[in-house]
């Protein structure tokens, strides 16, 4: 899919998050618009197992501090023949990154809340990033 320009790609696979394989919601787009590639991922509802130090009322554990889903996003580099997350190279954005609950239903706050993270993220490939051109 094309919009305005940036060509959005969502892979069935994390982008971040070393235990992601573990979560029941793994969401990876990438974003490619001329020479820029960036990668916005969002990891979550990794259910508790023995090792868990906490579980909520269903059964879930926290991916981070207060956190039960998190999104980030970070320029790409080639691995192979597909363009992965650099995560020496943190993407800062504006719009809400986690959510600090989890039930059965969540799932669909973290699908909005990855949706408003690509949206910011298209405009800020395309120009201006906090006032500096990006290159």
């Amino acid at each position: 899919m094309v919009i305005d320009g940036v060509k959005i790609t969502e892979r069935g696979w994390a982008g971040h998050l070393i235990f992601a394989d573990a979560c029941k919601f793994r969401r990876n787009t990438l974003l490619e618009y001329k020479d820029k590639k960036w990668i916005v991922s969002t990891a979550g509802a990794m259910p508790a197992n023995k090792y868990s130090l906490e579980k909520n009322e269903n059964g879930f554990t926290t991916i981070g501090l207060g956190r039960y889903y998190e999104t980030m996003a970070f320029e790409a580099k080639k691995e192979g023949i597909y363009y992965e997350a650099d995560v020496e190279k943190q993407l800062d954005f504006e719009s809400k990154w986690y959510i600090g609950n989890c039930n059965f239903n969540t799932d669909q706050q973290a699908n909005e809340m990855h949706d408003k993270v690509v949206e910011e993220l298209i405009e800020k490939i395309k120009g201006e990033w906090y006032g500096r051109k990006i290159d």
